[in-house]
């Protein structure tokens, strides 16, 4: 037996060596004070300058989000651990007039995106709405009901759908549908049904062809950043209030809780495919590559009704997020958009997988037109200055939707934005460098600051320049100053807090709720400092276990601290006994390599275990003692050697500092 110290430090370096370490919500990273004082007058004014040409109080959208209303939830939906999913009444306050620390659009949508609940879409369809970021749809087959898209989380999937039953009827579910492969469409899979359920009852899943395999793969190899950035993006730790977070674009909140998965039974192929489930006839539409890898659209005929998963939502989508993502084809999304309109039919509703459906013909193709036409004005204008030499930052400045579009409520900068989106397209053809060589090798941010630091003289000059700036409304400028002054002199108390009160003015004048919930999100890291925690990754057990062995093995690689394993050459034997495979892992050139192959003879060590223990250790959830007892686990070499392969990966966790050094 191993002795104990090396013992520990085994277990330390094996739960913590792939996906970094875990954390939980609320406690002692929830932000009290996110964003103190009130709008200036430069924010209140560009409010009211910006919706000039908008009909805030146009009632069309407030009886769209209305309609059908059968019952509204109440209280809070607790996690397992006693974290707080979802609170029900925590966005009472979203109604009325804008408050002044709030964007008029942006407020106008929140209070769209408040009415949460179970609605009657049409005539066996039905929605719930407010209890997770995304849309459950029931569609009433003749012996249950089919659900399309199950939340994020299996404790809001299972209220969902409880909720649903005391209003419907206590109906089974009698199939799924999987829209596409974003987590918070299928991460609440187990709460509506086992894979028990499926073997038993036969339960057919439907997904979009290549899934599983995008929906296990999206936060695995750099899945740490994107989860701490997604707290920024999602406003985690943010309070509900009109000076902290009142939506996400998409929906009010996302539910932290458990992230499970369930396997397709069968898969849409062809760019169109109809299949009959439980009696309702689906024509399936396959549109990858666009919002998502693998997604799929698909109309109703007999009822008349068209589903648009998340290719149409009722805001601009981002076609990179500001959370991070491969960038998304505005061009191939167009189009898509474009065969909406020719797969609409007599469609009569629209509905998403987001926000609220749309009632009447005509105005669900002019909807889907609005759409189609901002991701191609947006790619081709981007794509016309780049040829005429503009970089990034001067094509967002210049690009601005012509009116028939921009005061199109639905496809408005909620969740995405023009500006970014702009520069997504650029770099989807010519990547993040401008062509100018003095940015091919900048200095780091750190480096720079304290040499613009030194050339205005000194932190007290940029902080006064920045002040002044401030006073004159003009905030993107004093941000640029103070931003290198917080990284150049850190400890800069004035400069940290006219920075937090500068970004809360750039989050009450953004109608992105992204760009509002980052600003407010980088206020409170100034103030506060980073999260105690990243995002729990032990949520994410049952997803793990669909998760191929190869991709965590990609997550090895790329953490391997490439200087120190210099000169190193260890092999490793890993068998995963249940699935009765074996990879091989070695170093070479300071590079981690793996392939599935037989174990080799001259490795330095030996791991046997099985897939659910070797998923527990990634996730820190094995016990020292259970695990070393365990009969999942087997060590055979050198365990000093096998000791000294795990030192040389990174141990992230997802708690960094963003705005700062």
């Amino acid at each position: 037996m191993l002795p104990v110290r090396v013992s520990r430090l085994l277990v330390a370096l094996l739960s913590l060596a792939l996906l970094g370490g875990c954390g939980e919500r609320g406690g002692a990273d929830a932000v009290s004070d996110v964003a103190s004082g009130d709008a200036m007058p430069a924010t209140v004014s560009a409010n009211q300058q910006s919706v000039q040409d908008l009909k805030l109080d146009d009632p069309q959208d407030f009886d769209d989000a209305s309609r059908g209303l059968i019952a509204r939830p109440e209280g809070k939906l607790l996690g397992a651990n006693g974290s707080l999913l979802v609170d029900f009444d925590a966005f009472k306050f979203v109604q009325g007039p804008a408050p002044t620390t709030v964007h008029p659009s942006l407020w106008r949508h929140a209070r769209l995106n408040a009415q949460a609940g179970l609605f009657k879409v049409t005539d066996g369809i039905y929605q719930l709405r407010g209890f997770d970021l995304a849309n459950m749809t029931l569609i009433e087959g003749k012996t249950g009901f089919i659900v399309v898209d199950t939340l994020t989380s299996r404790e809001t999937a299972a209220a969902a759908l409880a909720f649903a039953r005391r209003h419907l009827g206590d109906k089974p579910v009698s199939a799924i549908v999987f829209t596409h492969s974003h987590v918070d469409h299928f991460g609440g899979a187990l709460g509506v049904a086992s894979a028990q359920d499926l073997a038993l009852r036969k339960i057919p899943v439907i997904a979009a062809e290549g899934f599983v395999e995008e929906a296990t793969s999206e936060n695995i190899l750099a899945g740490v950043a994107m989860g701490r950035r997604s707290m920024y993006q999602f406003g985690k730790n943010l309070e509900r209030s009109p000076k902290g977070l009142v939506d996400t674009g998409l929906g009010k909140d996302v539910a932290y809780g458990a992230v499970g998965i369930l396997a397709p039974t069968q898969l849409i192929t062809q760019p169109t495919q109809e299949l009959v489930l439980d009696g309702v006839r689906f024509v399936f539409h396959n549109v990858p590559g666009a919002e998502a890898p693998a997604e799929l659209t698909f109309s109703m005929p007999d009822k008349k009704a068209y589903g648009g998963a998340e290719n149409l939502a009722q805001t601009m989508h981002n076609l990179l997020p500001v959370r991070g993502a491969k960038v998304r084809d505005a061009l191939r999304w167009a189009g898509y958009l474009q065969l909406a309109l020719d797969q609409l039919g007599d469609s009569e509703v629209y509905f998403g997988q987001h926000n609220w459906p749309i009632w009447g013909h005509a105005r669900i193709a002019d909807f889907i037109t609005k759409h189609r036409d901002v991701y191609k004005y947006t790619h081709d204008q981007t794509v016309r200055l780049a040829n005429a030499g503009y970089t990034p930052p001067e094509i967002a400045e210049r690009v601005k939707l012509p009116k028939s579009l921009a005061t199109h409520f639905g496809a408005r900068g909620y969740y995405g934005d023009l500006r970014h989106n702009v520069k997504a397209v650029y770099q989807f053809y010519l990547g993040s460098y401008d062509g100018n060589p003095a940015n091919l090798n900048p200095l780091p941010p750190k480096d720079s600051a304290k040499r613009y630091l030194a050339l205005i003289g000194g932190a007290d000059k940029a902080v006064a320049a920045a002040r002044l700036a401030f006073d004159q409304g003009d905030y993107r400028w004093a941000a640029e100053l103070l931003n290198h002054v917080v990284f150049a002199a850190p400890d800069s108390a004035e400069a940290r807090q006219l920075l937090a009160r500068t970004y809360d003015q750039m989050a009450y004048q953004s109608e992105s709720a992204t760009w509002r919930n980052s600003y407010l999100s980088a206020s409170a890291e100034l103030r506060e400092g980073p999260p105690k925690t990243g995002l729990d990754r032990t949520q994410v057990l049952d997803m793990l276990q669909h998760t191929p062995v190869e991709r965590f093995l990609e997550a090895m690689a790329a953490s391997l601290d490439g200087p120190a394993a210099e000169g190193k050459d260890f092999k490793l034997n890993l068998v995963v006994t249940d699935l009765r495979e074996s990879h091989v892992l070695w170093i070479e050139n300071a590079v981690l390599h793996h392939r599935k192959a037989a174990p080799a003879a001259d490795a330095n060590a030996t791991l046997t275990l099985t897939k659910p223990l070797l998923t527990r250790l990634m996730t820190g959830t094995a016990g020292i003692n259970d695990t070393l007892l365990s009969a999942e686990l087997k060590i055979s070499g050198s365990k000093i050697d096998l000791l000294r392969f795990f030192a040389l990966l990174d141990k992230p966790l997802g708690k960094f500092p963003i705005v700062s050094p």
